[in-house]
């Protein structure tokens, strides 16, 4: 029997961790285990009723045909009148680029500047795609330790951490998995910083309007033309809407670098679905009951929040910082290995084994001896989770 000649670029890529620990909670779920799934990071909201109307609308309008790869005129221009509202930014449509998800879009940025050899900066803990898009683009990962400053990148991190083969900086902030945002002044910094030596940022903001109050909601795309020529925003609809299977998202860059996107897109997924993008066009163009919307789920986000990081911290061997923005707890589980449990990995069975509740384990994030929980989910679902986890490890000590 022939073996399938898997290529390289793909062959050195991991499949991700995240999809594979969801995956394992729906099989235990299909074979009858009363399991709750912290797995993968996806609102358990549904998408607002308004904007599943104006999808409706686009199909009785006839639009589902071909569109520009760039998306509709209709939603770059939205995207553009929307930023330049909500946050002053001054950047044209023809710097927009929709794409297939908010993935896809981050994926399009990294295989257009990127060449094999070139070193790509990228803060640990990290999404666990970052690392896949520039290793099968044939670059170097370079990982930016970011535990001693409570995993907050700083521009100094990032200026001791450059070469001289340094393309590239990938970023998330508010964070997937730690929740950390860092504040503006010292984002604005980190691109100073890469811009001055003509290294380009990604920065990955799809947990943009999730920073908790009184958080603040910044983008790089509202950066001066001089900063912004050397950064590529990643923007997605998947969170802030409760979308995830409509699977849009978009870019905003610098023309030449958004040519060269639309040139690759061009040879793949071509263009977001026709309808969905009038949807999200004309949800942008309502800003005001859209972004009712989202705070509406945000404040929803911030109440488990609230709840869950001190109950967390309640259950033995648990640490938990309580994070800014997104929807994730990262729990440090360094106090439960040693003995039973060697690696974070470990910790992560046993939840799953000994109280049917699915994590996943923050190796997977550059960050052995953590684990991540989405608290995307529901309030009961939380409490029955804590509650197991808390049997199954102890309560902490009251020193502790």
């Amino acid at each position: 029997m022939s073996i399938f000649p898997v290529a390289e670029n793909v062959a050195r890529m991991h499949a991700s961790t995240t999809l594979k620990a969801g995956q394992m909670a729906a099989e235990l779920r299909e074979q009858g285990h009363d399991v709750i799934d912290l797995t993968v990071g996806e609102p358990d909201f549904d998408t607002p009723e308004f904007i599943k109307q104006y999808a409706w609308e686009g199909l009785q309008k006839g639009l589902t045909k071909y569109t520009p790869t760039s998306g509709m005129k209709l939603l770059t221009g939205a995207v553009a009148e929307f930023y330049a509202d909500r946050f002053g930014a001054e950047f044209s449509p023809a710097e927009v680029a929709a794409a297939c998800g908010g993935k896809q879009g981050l994926f399009n940025a990294a295989c257009t500047l990127l060449n094999p050899g070139d070193d790509v900066l990228i803060p640990k803990p990290y999404w666990v795609t970052f690392p896949e898009i520039s290793t099968f683009c044939r670059a170097n990962n370079v990982f930016i330790s970011t535990e001693e400053t409570d995993f907050i990148l700083t521009a100094e991190q990032v200026r001791n951490a450059i070469t001289e083969k340094t393309k590239l900086l990938i970023v998330n902030s508010p964070s997937n998995p730690t929740g950390r945002v860092i504040p503006s002044a010292e984002m604005r910094r980190i691109i100073e910083t890469c811009a001055e030596r003509e290294i380009y940022v990604l920065t990955d903001e799809c947990y943009l309007f999730f920073a908790y109050p009184p958080g603040e909601v910044f983008t790089s795309a509202a950066l001066p033309k001089e900063l912004r020529q050397f950064v590529c925003v990643g923007g997605s609809f998947s969170k802030t809407f409760a979308m995830t299977g409509w699977r849009i998202g978009y870019t905003i860059a610098s023309e030449e670098w958004t040519r060269a996107i639309l040139k690759l897109q061009s040879h793949s997924a071509t263009h977001p679905t026709s309808f969905v993008q009038y949807a999200c066009a004309c949800a942008l163009k309502n800003p005001e009951t859209t972004i009712n919307a989202v705070n509406s789920m945000l404040a929803e986000y911030e109440r488990r929040r609230d709840w869950l990081i001190p109950a967390l911290n309640t259950i033995s061997g648990f640490k938990c910082q309580m994070p800014e923005g997104a929807f994730y707890a990262f729990v440090d589980v360094r106090g439960l290995l040693g003995g039973q449990f060697k690696t974070s990995a470990d910790v992560a069975e046993a939840m799953l084994k000994g109280s049917h509740t699915v994590v996943t384990d923050g190796a997977a994030f550059g960050a052995e001896g953590f684990v991540r929980l989405s608290y995307a989910t529901s309030m009961e679902n939380l409490e029955k989770a804590v509650d197991r986890l808390r049997t199954l490890f102890g309560a902490a000590s009251a020193s502790a």
